[in-house]
């Protein structure tokens, strides 16, 4: 554990917070969360392919998770549950091609989409 902290201890201290942020949360707040989660995730591949020309797999690969997590967690009698499931699936099939060939304009998008999903949520 100790060597995993000093390697990265910026991402550390990040998990920790989110961990804890999870352990505090209600059901509603978790999807937030999530989408938090998501939009930052989206932003460090942004600010990685600005630097330079690799892909940012990793925070790619973690915003899609989450999308594909928050798809599967739909609750069945939601209202909205169909169209929530195909909304999170179709930014997790979108940010997927991004682990291929990124587009920042595309991302970017990606991004501004979720924002609008929790700017809606209140």
């Amino acid at each position: 554990m100790m060597q995993m902290l000093g390697q990265n201890p910026a991402a550390a201290y990040r998990r920790v917070a989110l961990e804890a942020r999870i352990e505090a949360s209600g059901r509603a707040d978790l999807t937030r969360i999530c989408l938090e989660e998501a939009v930052a995730a989206l932003g460090q591949a942004l600010v990685a392919l600005d630097r330079s020309l690799a892909i940012p797999r990793e925070p790619l690969m973690r915003a899609q998770t989450i999308m594909v997590w928050l798809a599967q967690s739909v609750a069945p009698d939601h209202p909205l549950g169909s169209s929530l499931k195909a909304f999170y699936g179709g930014l997790a099939s979108q940010i997927s091609a991004n682990c291929l060939q990124a587009d920042a304009r595309h991302i970017g998008n990606i991004q501004s989409d979720i924002r609008d999903v929790l700017a809606a949520a209140g």
